[in-house]
């Protein structure tokens, strides 16, 4: 009797790897966005950085983050972190991005 081959169930696959750097005259840093998928397209892990040594060394110079790593959904600011609520994939990108924006309009204040 041949065994039967079990089909591997297919792992996540990284669906975007963004990495933005801004120019010194838009405040420097990097801004990054990684993005994993199920076979249904569903997000299972992200990460979503904004990175500026010259505002935060600690950290990797992650000024502030989001991520699902650890088993559990995160933020990170200036080397705090704390849990967050997660709702869906969107609302956190969202909130990442008004963040960023905030922070950054006020990095721009202060030059």
């Amino acid at each position: 009797m041949k065994k039967k081959n079990k089909k591997q169930p297919e792992k996540d696959h990284l669906l975007e790897d963004d990495v933005v750097r801004l120019h010194k005259s838009k405040g420097n840093g990097v801004l990054r966005r990684q993005i994993w998928v199920d076979i249904h397209g569903e997000v299972t892990r992200y990460s979503l950085a904004y990175i500026n040594y010259h505002l935060y060394a600690g950290d990797n110079g992650r000024v502030l983050g989001y991520d699902n790593a650890h088993n559990y959904h995160h933020r990170h600011y200036m080397g705090m972190i704390e849990p967050v609520t997660f709702n869906n994939f969107l609302e956190i990108e969202t909130r990442f991005q008004q963040e960023f924006e905030a922070l950054h309009e006020n990095v721009k204040k202060k030059r």
